[in-house]
């Protein structure tokens, strides 16, 4: 048999990455006093500013080369949703609802149709996050991009008493699972590495899913913030979690010393088993590339985390929390010991 792909393989290596991300935040040594300081804890999805009574909070995110594909059949209105949900979803993470959003779009040359397109997508990303586009900017920069960027920034405020940061999860606790719609936008290289290596264009049809495998991937990434929210308002909650970049290692952003079990996980959609197979991709390397039909993570105590999971029909619990580390399939199988 071939051997299998890998993100690094298709050009993407996390802990690179990761390396990458330290040498440049050594850098930033720099640090406010007093009244709009950073708060400095470790492992958090969006960062926190002292605003007084209540954490204003920052996140950043792009769509990726899922806009490679968006390209390749000329759909252009439903990246912009995908914009607004990276950015939300992880402002989510620590109980902050999404208040303000400003987007950057670099392109070669501008287009009319197309940078309306990705309005119409970023308008309805706002309107499912209820949260309102304040400003942006659209960047012409032939000698810099080849065809399109697109970026974009959050602001959201949380009560300083209402605030998650994941430090409360405890050996008992429940992993409930939020599902995907699909791919998301993580991931992306990979799928399309896969997809080319195997003769297929994105316009092309394959068995188990409907319409074309572009279309599909296009699936616009869900947008959890009503729900989310909707769910910390009435229940106690230890841990939330962006099943983002790095899939199932964010995890590993929770409370330390302990160890994060999986053993009933989300039946992934057909789309990621037929990614699997097309690029003969094992299990640990897909559930750290793509979030294999778990699109966020909830971890609460075991009578919440049931409550949770009965009252959301788009919840199910996955697994739980006991002493020791790293995030298992089951008792014995490790996936990732680091993030």
């Amino acid at each position: 048999m071939a051997e299998g792909w890998t993100y690094s393989k298709a050009g993407v290596n996390i802990d690179k990455k990761s390396s990458s991300i330290e040498s440049l935040v050594d850098e930033l040594r720099y640090e406010r006093s007093g009244f709009g300081r950073m708060v400095r804890k470790s492992g958090l999805f969006a960062s926190l500013i002292d605003f007084g009574d209540r954490y204003v909070t920052l996140a950043t995110d792009g769509v990726g080369t899922k806009i490679l594909i968006a390209e390749e059949l000329g759909i252009w209105d439903t990246i912009g949703i995908d914009c607004i949900a990276m950015n939300v979803n992880d402002t989510i993470c620590v109980n902050a609802a999404p208040v303000s959003f400003v987007d950057y779009v670099a392109i070669d040359k501008p287009d009319e149709k197309i940078t309306r397109d990705i309005g119409k997508g970023l308008n309805r990303g706002a309107e499912l996050s209820d949260m309102e586009i304040v400003g942006g900017e659209i960047a012409v920069l032939p000698e810099i991009v080849r065809g399109l960027d697109l970026s974009g920034t959050c602001m959201g405020v949380v009560a300083k008493d209402r605030i998650i940061t994941g430090e409360t999860c405890r050996k008992g606790d429940l992993i409930v699972a939020l599902r995907s719609s699909g791919v998301h936008s993580n991931g992306l290289t990979l799928a399309r590495k896969v997809v080319e290596a195997n003769g297929i264009k994105m316009a092309d049809s394959v068995p188990g899913i409907a319409g074309s495998i572009g279309r599909e991937l296009l699936t616009p990434t869900e947008i959890y913030v009503k729900e989310v929210l909707g769910i910390t308002e009435k229940h106690e909650v230890h841990g939330l979690v962006d099943i983002t970049g790095g899939g199932l290692r964010n995890i590993l952003r929770m409370a330390k010393g302990l160890r994060y079990i999986i053993d009933d996980p989300v039946k992934p959609q057909p789309i990621f088993e037929i990614l699997k197979e097309l690029g003969n991709i094992d299990t640990t390397e897909a559930y750290q590339t793509f979030n294999m039909g778990m699109g966020f993570a909830i971890v609460a105590p075991e009578a919440e985390a049931e409550a949770i999971a009965s009252e959301n029909a788009n919840a199910q619990v996955v697994g739980r929390v006991e002493e020791g580390s790293g995030v298992y399939f089951a008792p014995e199988k490790i996936l990732y010991d680091h993030y």
